[in-house]
């Protein structure tokens, strides 16, 4: 296991962040490398990203939630899985593992996108894991899919469309997600295995099962998502016994990247009804 400390520019507020890798055993048997980003004290709250996403996509909600919480950001090499291990029931099996092995109590589980669908597939199969749920703009329910069609060895050109429509204002699009997208992308099964994760999850519609999840659960929507559109939230916020909607204007797929203060207020405002305490780093 690789470990880096980071100290935040805000010491005074917060712990050291905490950079790991965590070696998880995948359907297929094979070991799968997870990158793990930590700060803060509290309870404890794990991040899960979206299918092209990376930890770093939710640094500044982080930033605001780790000065009251133990906030963990899980990067899991999704276009990397192949096989037995490329599917929402083998990435979420690999969560339950992780949660079971690094926390001694239940977790806030935050998901946007398949992140979120995966956050649902923990509650449900493993409920005494999970403390409450945060879902932004997750599949599980209704959900267009910006991968159809997808070329074995997408052009760039390509790319940025696609991830510009994960976007309101497709300012907020980094350059540099695209340049990483495009390296695993073409590489050797790459392309096949977003298609596949997508695929997987779309064919695994939790709607039968959304009554079931009784955990406290914050909805975050962006008005303007085109993927899992505003219908899907108004869906999971009727099926779901304890769900509640918070709806962001003037934002798309991805509003921990457009609009990471209000998505944080969000989460604070949410907490403070759970009755959470505050971390020590406060």
């Amino acid at each position: 296991m690789r470990t880096a400390h980071a100290n935040s520019s805000d010491s005074s507020q917060r712990s050291a962040t905490v950079k790991t890798e965590v070696s998880l055993n995948g359907m297929s048997g094979k070991k799968i490398v997870a990158d793990v980003v930590e700060c803060g004290t509290g309870t404890p709250v794990v991040f899960l990203h979206g299918l092209v996403g990376l930890n770093e996509h939710w640094e500044l909600v982080v930033h605001s939630l780790s000065k009251r919480a133990r906030c963990v950001t899980l990067e899991m090499p999704l276009l990397s899985l192949r096989k037995s291990d490329c599917s929402i029931q083998a990435v979420s099996a690999m969560t339950m593992q992780f949660i079971d092995k690094h926390f001694d109590e239940p977790v806030v589980l935050v998901g946007n996108s398949f992140g979120g669908h995966v956050a649902l597939r923990v509650a449900h199969e493993r409920p005494e894991l999970v403390r409450s749920l945060v879902l932004a703009g997750s599949s599980g329910l209704i959900e267009r899919t910006v991968v159809k069609g997808a070329p074995v060895r997408p052009t760039r050109e390509w790319l940025i469309e696609k991830i510009g429509e994960l976007f309101y204002d497709k300012s907020f699009m980094d350059p540099g997600d695209v340049d990483r997208a495009y390296a695993l992308l073409n590489e050797r099964g790459g392309a096949r295995a977003m298609v596949k994760l997508s695929k997987s999850a779309r064919r695994d519609s939790m709607a039968d099962d959304l009554g079931e999840i009784e955990h406290p659960t914050l909805l975050i929507w962006g008005k303007e998502d085109v993927v899992t559109p505003p219908s899907a939230g108004q869906g999971f916020t009727e099926l779901m016994p304890n769900a509640e909607l918070f709806w962001i204007e003037n934002c798309g797929h991805a509003p921990m990247i457009e609009a990471p203060e209000p998505f944080a207020e969000a989460m604070h405002a949410f907490f403070d009804k759970q009755g959470y305490p505050i971390g020590a780093d406060s």
